[in-house]
């Protein structure tokens, strides 16, 4: 042993292959300490989110072998108590493994099978075998997608579908409280025919609502695990009922409604449902990037910008010219949607590099999909209470443009005809007049009839103005 302080002090370990030194204080052993040197890529570890759903599976499986008299009672519950000291704790140090290792993540869960074993030991004093033991019925191969499914099922419950439903409940709250305020429409970022500024928030809000559902009809696929099929599919070396014990188990550790797949190599082989779940945040991220960006426009100016709202002032905005204040929030909500699109298009990639029996991505697609789960909460969140919530509408240059717009004319296409109506809008554009003064001059009808068609308010409940 060393003699310098324990920050480099080892101890010898050994495994199958031979000996090595390892940190004296890790609670890992000689095969986490080889993936440690063979793997020094990204200094990205698995999330703690990840570390936290593969204790629960080890958990899970612990029970169900002690059900099925395959594994003591002493073993099983040093087991527990193990796992749910690093379910409940902070022990991220102690799985440094590099996300970018072998594709199947059998260093990750010799990882978790070390840690908990000496855990186990130092916990209840009871002698517990890393393969022997914490990973009997088991292989690497359905132990990480499971885990990949358990904390993606987590996150999803947690976190995104609580922000998501939060952010749709602060569009339907804004919705009421502006449903007076009229604004010039936009197609092609050029003026079109007028809405309601609560139109264009209820199309938010059904935007998000819809990601909701797609999420949750996922999740119907998402809870199902394939733990069970161990090396290869065939479940050999687990008992039948194993998988369905793990399943049940986890049910009841999670409040999540687990169940065993319906064809084990499936889940090993491939990794259809993340890419499935995948997909559906990539849907929610254009959601995300598309109300972001129409913030910003609404926002711009203050003066030769839209000018339509304000958003709240949450930091100053330059280095260099004082008083200036940017769209903070809306930016970073594009920036994370740009991200998840970033992360679906390598989940896309490991998704599809499922080499007969086995996919050797998982996990690299455990990590994306878990960040795009976190970050599209966070974002969620952030944008409904520091975005959606708080911002203020300037009423006065609405009216102004709104006014002003002659595609009002369009109201008038059933009385005076296309080409009549192109001709006032055209001498509207020109002469800087409204269109309601133009139409007085160029057609029969009269100022209460005009006003009656080019009704801001009333073109906003569609159907024919002439009516």
């Amino acid at each position: 042993m060393s003699n310098q302080n324990t920050s480099t002090q080892t101890r010898i370990e050994k495994d199958s292959m031979g000996s090595l030194e390892v940190p004296i204080n890790a609670l890992y052993g000689a095969q986490t300490q080889r993936a440690i040197n063979n793997f020094p890529i990204s200094r990205i570890p698995m999330p703690s989110s990840f570390i936290k759903a593969l204790c629960y599976v080890k958990q899970a499986c612990a029970k169900s072998n002690q059900t099925l008299g395959l594994l003591s009672d002493e073993k099983a519950n040093a087991i527990q108590r193990a796992t749910q000291e690093v379910i409940q704790g902070d022990y991220q140090q102690h799985f440094p493994i590099d996300v970018f290792q072998t594709g199947s993540g059998t260093s990750t869960n010799m990882n978790a099978n070390e840690v908990l074993a000496t855990l186990a030991k130092q916990l209840t004093g009871t002698e517990v075998h890393p393969n022997d033991d914490l990973n009997m019925s088991q292989s690497s191969n359905d132990v990480i997608p499971s885990a990949t499914h358990v904390a993606a099922s987590i996150a999803l419950t947690e976190q995104l579908l609580p922000a998501l439903t939060h952010l749709a409940d602060t569009l339907a709250a804004r919705e009421k409280e502006l449903d007076h305020v009229i604004k010039t429409g936009r197609t092609h970022l050029m003026d079109a025919m007028p809405v309601k500024l609560s139109q264009e928030l209820a199309c938010w809000r059904a935007q998000i609502t819809d990601n909701i559902q797609r999420l949750t009809d996922t999740q119907k696929r998402l809870h199902k695990l394939p733990q069970g099929g161990t090396a290869v599919g065939t479940g050999i070396n687990a008992d039948p009922q194993f998988g369905v014990l793990v399943s049940q188990n986890l049910a009841n550790m999670t409040q999540i409604s687990f169940e065993p797949m319906d064809n084990l190599f499936v889940g090993l082989s491939s990794q259809d449902t993340a890419l499935e779940l995948s997909g559906q945040l990539n849907v929610l991220a254009a959601s995300l990037m598309k109300i972001a960006n129409d913030l910003r426009w609404m926002n711009s100016g203050p003066l030769a910008g839209l000018g339509e709202i304000q958003l709240p002032a949450l930091q100053p905005g330059s280095s260099i010219m004082p008083g200036k204040v940017n769209p903070v929030i809306p930016e970073a909500v594009a920036m994370v949607a740009a991200q998840i699109m970033g992360n679906h298009t390598a989940i896309t990639i490991g998704a599809q590099s499922g080499s007969f029996q086995l996919n050797v991505m998982l996990p690299m697609i455990a990590l994306n999909l878990l960040q795009s789960i976190e970050i599209a909460a966070t974002a969620s969140t952030q944008l409904a209470n520091l975005a959606i919530k708080g911002f203020t509408v300037n009423e006065a240059n609405l009216q102004k443009t709104l006014g002003a717009n002659p595609i009002l004319v369009t109201a008038l296409n059933t009385v005076v005809g296309y080409e009549k109506g192109a001709a006032i809008a055209k001498e509207a554009y020109r002469s800087g007049r409204p269109v309601l003064e133009v139409a007085l001059e160029m057609t029969d009808l009269d100022e209460a009839t005009l006003k009656n068609y080019l009704n801001p308010a009333r073109l906003t409940e569609g159907g024919n103005p002439s009516i």
